[in-house]
């Protein structure tokens, strides 16, 4: 067993000397100061000079001449100095006087914080503080009460403060509510988040479940405020919240030092009245459908049916496995195949397509086919779009020309407009039907190279992972009598597929 001791901190007695300690030298003299005769030459020499007394190396000079000394801690010499102490790079700053270090109290307790932390010293020559002596060391205990004196004094205020702009329903400084935005200091509603979260009330009231209302809303196009999409945790935290229904909660909440949050006591909660966006009523009905979700005992895991959705009967209906059938049946004509039939199907049609160069330079030419219409689709969208673009342009000059009378702009205008609105909005799902064509372009010797090794694999994947696979590359599956009609979706690419294979793989494995 290795044991490491610090030895700077047994030093039992002040030392002359400190053999190759390196160090860096803070040179800050702001303009007036250089006015005032002080240079900059002068103060690094100063510190040089103590160094060599010392017998550390000066490993680094962070020059702030001119810079003034209100507020220091970004500049991005300091940002390198303060980096070079993390990594070790120096042990110790030396300078002139502490004005010289910051003129921000703050900032101070905050330099000498990071320096004590990082086992580093702080050398100011004008006030004969050198933190690597046992005496100058009283300085960091000094400091460390004054900063935590401070945070002291900030923390009883700031709680103070708290409950009283919470009582009288101004924002403590953090985020609105969704639906609600803060204005002239009060919380009132949002004209454009508002309607999207009395819809989720409403949503949730027909449906009962949150990933569907998070599904209806992504689709819709509605998103959250910073952007993303809506989730069911994002749902639930928004339903349960009284805002909404115009009672709005403060000071209820706060972070441990690992950053968690907590609720505090409720005789802390302060409760300010808002304008509603929905009715009481519809509130409590949500909440009481959250309350039996919340009572019910969790589902046990989900049966997987690897062909659900996938499989239909030559009826034009979707077979289905009902509870306790081995089998596929079509509620219409009650057309039936068993599971371990569909699957052994499935796996050997999957080979013999990709073992068989004739079926698969088939389907690459039906795909690349697909993809020459689409390209050919996309730029003749792109060409009327264009011209429709010209045509408004033309328009606009001739009536900016006085060549036609506002009545007759207006007639020509607006159905170009209207067209060019409409070629725009669906130009992006064209190209992107273009670009996914375009990304999943194979190679067949590659795809009959992986096609084998996951017809091989097979038996070591887990429903799961099977289901997974079966959906990455399965358009449609259709049973019409003893006749399996299996259609594959344009296959992923090399990479994909690739990397999909050596996951299920790894997954498969038991553990070493």
């Amino acid at each position: 067993m290795q044991f490491t001791y610090n030895i700077r901190n047994m030093k039992a007695a002040p030392s002359t000397k400190e053999i190759s300690k390196p160090i860096g030298i803070w040179i800050r003299v702001s303009t007036e100061d250089q006015a005032k005769g002080e240079s900059p030459e002068h103060h690094l020499e100063r510190a040089r000079a103590y160094a060599k007394s010392k017998s550390w190396n000066v490993k680094e000079v962070y020059d702030l001449s001119g810079v003034s000394g209100k507020s220091v801690i970004e500049h991005p010499e300091a940002k390198r100095m303060l980096d070079d102490v993390k990594r070790g790079h120096i042990t110790g700053l030396a300078f002139s006087k502490l004005a010289r270090l910051a003129r921000n109290t703050r900032e101070l307790l905050d330099f000498s914080d990071f320096f004590r932390t990082h086992n580093a010293d702080l050398i100011s020559l004008q006030e004969s503080i050198d933190t690597s002596t046992p005496a100058g060391r009283l300085f960091y205990t000094i400091i460390a009460a004054m900063a935590q004196w401070e945070r002291e004094e900030i923390g009883d205020r700031v709680k103070a403060s708290i409950k009283i702009r919470a009582q009288l329903g101004k924002s403590l400084g953090g985020a609105a509510p969704f639906g609600y935005q803060w204005k002239d200091n009060k919380l009132v509603i949002d004209p454009k988040e508002a309607p999207i979260r009395k819809h989720m009330h409403e949503l949730f009231v027909k449906n009962k479940r949150m990933k569907g209302v998070a599904r209806q809303l992504n689709e819709i196009g509605y998103r959250t405020r910073k952007g993303a999409k809506f989730t069911d945790t994002t749902v639930l935290r928004l339903l349960e919240d009284t805002t909404a229904k115009g009672l709005y909660r403060a000071n209820h909440t706060y972070r441990d030092s690992t950053g968690k949050l907590h609720l505090k006591p409720e005789s802390e909660w302060i409760h300010t009245h808002v304008e509603p966006i929905i009715s009481e009523e519809l509130w409590n009905e949500c909440n009481a459908l959250i309350r039996q979700r919340k009572d019910k005992k969790p589902p046990g895991p989900q049966t997987i049916h690897l062909f659900a959705g996938l499989l239909w009967c030559g009826c034009g209906h979707k077979m289905y496995v009902f509870s306790r059938s081995p089998k596929y049946i079509c509620p219409e004509c009650r057309t039936k195949i068993p599971m371990e039939d569909i699957e052994a199907i499935f796996r050997e049609q999957l080979r013999s397509f990709f073992v068989s160069s004739e079926k698969l330079g088939k389907h690459l030419e039906q795909a690349d086919a697909h993809l020459t219409e689409t390209e050919r689709r996309v730029a003749e969208h792109s060409r009327q779009l264009d011209s429709v673009k010209a045509e408004m342009q033309k328009v606009y000059r001739l009536y900016i020309e006085n060549q036609i009378v506002p009545e007759g702009f207006g007639t020509l205008y607006r159905p170009l407009e209207e067209r060019e609105r409409q070629l725009s909005k669906a130009l992006p799902e064209l190209q992107a039907e273009l670009d996914a064509l375009k990304i999943n372009r194979i190679s067949a010797d590659e795809v009959i190279a992986e096609a084998t090794d996951l017809y091989n694999s097979w038996p070591k994947f887990s429903a799961e992972q099977r289901r997974q696979l079966i959906e990455s590359i399965t358009e449609k599956i259709v049973v019409t009598g003893d006749e399996v009609d299996i259609t594959l979706s344009y296959m992923p690419s090399y990479e994909e597929l690739t990397k999909r294979q050596r996951n299920l793989l790894d997954s498969s494995r038991p553990p070493a």
